[in-house]
């Protein structure tokens, strides 16, 4: 068995525990974070049906970002619902015999591929050109930029410009699952594609990446508007209030 597969392997299971250890805390550190306000972004829904429908609306259709700006909603809502699919295009890595939804979005899935890195270039070049998005950008913004256009870009050109072996690809990534490691194809393309999708996922809880699960914390998204119908009390305060009697 060769060294890089051996590394390779050693690496997606550091990065796998170290990503899965750092999301099971940023979960918890932000259900544990109190909301003493009652603070909904108006306009907001009265009740709790009416949460969920708006939850799945800024999940699926980034609507507070539509209503802000249709630009950067529109290269937004580009790059994730495309990464959406590449990710599900890649679970024929995974599975054995391939789901039959995942062999339906194949095509779909290549295309989301050039969409994904045309989302992001436009997403990165924003922050060069708008003078006030410039103004405020840290180097850890261009980075992340920086690192998933470059997964993106070593990907597309394992596909139209330098081909690897597939099949070995996907007894390597079995391999890993079942821990029957299988030799990786000596790809140099393929090195730096895995070797930057590790990055990503050891990095990702603990970057400006990790903003979904927050979006489900946030009370300015999560809250009802009925603070005359209904008293919000944070749970720390109730048992203040609990022990005062």
């Amino acid at each position: 068995m060769s060294a890089a597969t051996v590394v390779f392997a050693l690496l997606f299971y550091a990065a796998t525990l170290l990503g899965a250890a750092g999301l099971a805390w940023r979960i918890r550190d932000y259900a544990r974070t109190p909301a003493p306000l009652k603070i909904p972004t108006t306009p907001a829904p009265t009740t709790t049906g009416g949460v969920v429908l708006r939850m799945l609306r800024e999940v699926a259709l980034f609507e507070s970002l539509f209503k802000a700006n249709l630009w950067i909603w529109l290269f937004g809502w580009m790059f994730h619902v495309a990464l959406a699919l590449v990710l599900a295009r890649h679970l024929r890595y995974f599975t054995e015999p391939v789901w039959f939804w995942v062999v339906w979005v194949q095509p779909f899935g290549l295309y989301a591929g050039l969409a994904m890195v045309g989302g992001l270039a436009a997403l990165w070049a924003r922050r060069f050109l708008v003078e006030r998005i410039r103004y405020i950008s840290t180097p850890s913004d261009h980075m992340m930029l920086a690192l998933l256009l470059g997964i993106g870009v070593s990907g597309l050109s394992m596909k139209f410009m330098s081909h690897t072996d597939i099949v070995a690809v996907k007894a390597f990534a079995l391999g890993l699952i079942f821990f029957d490691w299988q030799p990786l194809p000596a790809h140099p393309g393929l090195f730096v594609h895995l070797f930057l999708v590790i990055v990503l996922i050891a990095i990702f809880p603990y970057s400006k990446l990790l903003h979904a699960p927050g979006l489900f914390f946030s009370p300015g998204r999560n809250q009802a508007d009925n603070p005359r119908e209904q008293r919000h009390l944070a749970a720390w305060a109730a048992k203040l209030e609990k022990a005062k009697v």
